[in-house]
């Protein structure tokens, strides 16, 4: 016969392993944050406040595609963090464990970020030069596009640009190098607030996505219209990334959404999901040509993680 402190010592221990097995069992999923900042037309925030959960997030082309990648990582909890560029460099260096699909692969960065390719980038990734309609025929060029450098040499255009907005590395250092000719610049907290400016005649070109001008354009019928004029340095983004914090936990979460963005890539029914990441809007021809050559490498192909 078992002693009666033996015997309760044993289902003491039993319990404990119960228990604890009970609480492994039970612990909650890894958690994946997101970094989130309203920059149209990439990152939308729905009635100007940052997502709270998944279903909060807007039609950006950004945003649109985090959606699909969150849908395709059920193993994490997901949790929206707004920060500023530096906000979010200092805390990633001090050792914290945070995501992003708004920062471009650098070689600095990836010092302290790992990287994953999403897609290639959209036609709304274009800077545009943006001029009064009836302004047009000043900066005619026979139907090709704009040189910027060709705009910082004339005397007899005054351009405007929000201060400390990164344009694309191409465009950034080009106005590095013409400081002198370069447009002016003033505190916009969005480019947008240049446009009533534009329109009112305060100067005569300024630099923004198409898409911004032309939800600027609906928001005021009637008003004087707003042109926009492809750039030939607009494009200096190529490819749409995913980082996270060089860390084990932030190894673990690019490594979910390299695989997500493949099961994207070989996913039968990727014209169903490219229309609901472009909310039914049409892609331009050449830009879904080379989006889906991308996928097809994508689902070919080995892991991409740097």
């Amino acid at each position: 016969m078992i002693p009666p402190l033996r015997a309760f010592a044993g289902l003491c221990a039993a319990l404990g392993i119960l228990a604890s097995a009970a609480a492994h069992t039970s612990s909650p999923p890894p958690l994946v944050r997101w970094m989130v900042q309203d920059m149209p037309p990439h990152f939308v925030y729905r009635d100007g406040k940052p997502p709270q959960q998944v279903e909060d997030l807007g039609q950006g082309e950004i945003d649109g595609f985090l959606r699909l990648l969150i849908e395709r990582m059920p193993q994490f909890r997901h949790e929206f963090v707004e920060l500023s560029l530096p906000r979010f460099e200092a805390q990633v260096r001090h050792g914290e464990t945070l995501c992003s699909v708004l920062h471009l692969r650098t070689s600095e960065r990836l010092q302290w970020l790992y990287f994953t390719s999403l897609h290639p980038a959209m036609m709304s990734r274009q800077i545009h030069v943006i001029v009064r309609r009836d302004d047009l025929a000043r900066f005619e060029t026979n139907g090709q596009p704009l040189q910027l450098a060709d705009l910082l040499r004339r005397t007899d255009l005054t351009g405007l640009l929000p201060r400390d907005r990164s344009f694309g590395a191409r465009i950034d250092k080009l106005l590095a190098a013409n400081q002198e000719r370069a447009p002016r610049s003033i505190v916009a907290g969005r480019g947008a607030q240049l446009l009533p400016m534009l329109r009112a005649k305060r100067m005569d070109y300024t630099l923004e996505y198409p898409i911004t001008v032309d939800e600027y354009n609906a928001a005021h019928p009637g008003a004087p219209e707003l042109a926009k004029l492809p750039l030939a340095e607009g494009r200096s983004t190529l490819m749409a990334t995913a980082a996270c914090s060089r860390t084990p936990e932030g190894r673990r979460a690019i490594e979910a959404m390299d695989h997500a963005v493949r099961q994207l890539a070989a996913d039968p029914q990727r014209e169903a999901w490219i229309k609901a990441w472009r909310n039914g809007a049409t892609i331009d021809a050449d830009d879904l040509q080379r989006l889906n050559r991308f996928l097809d490498e994508r689902a070919r192909g080995p892991a991409q993680i740097e």
